[in-house]
């Protein structure tokens, strides 16, 4: 397995515990000391800070579904583009493209950035 291959299928494991709404071992896929962005919010360091963060979003919403659709990778970095349904509380969906960059150190993923508008989430 080349090491694209591998951090592509790392990232199918880690897109799949963020669909289940599972913050505990979305963390596990980062190093220690990650450094975490969502769209415009700011930066986040550490598992625990992002563990945090992604808790307090993961009770915003009642579920998502991420449907990677272009992979491509570069040396210790990957980029994911695709498309994300969120289910909100109300019964209602919303898909809105991302792109995510995963940079790694080892198996594990060190700066994750993603690109979203998520207003349109929260919009009435």
């Amino acid at each position: 397995m080349t090491k694209s291959s591998a951090a592509s299928d790392n990232a199918g494991g880690m897109f799949a515990a963020i669909d289940s709404k599972d913050a505990e071992a979305f963390v596990g896929f980062l190093t220690e000391d990650a450094v975490f962005r969502f769209g415009s919010a700011p930066p986040v360091r550490g598992r625990a800070a992002i563990l945090a963060a992604v808790g307090g979003f993961f009770g915003t919403i009642a579920g998502c579904a991420h449907d990677v659709q272009k992979t491509l990778a570069s040396g210790a970095t990957l980029v994911c583009e695709g498309e994300v349904t969120y289910r909100r509380h109300n019964g209602t969906e919303i898909a809105l493209p991302f792109t995510d960059i995963f940079e790694y150190d080892g198996e594990l993923i060190a700066h994750y950035k993603i690109y979203i508008d998520i207003g349109p989430l929260y919009a009435d």
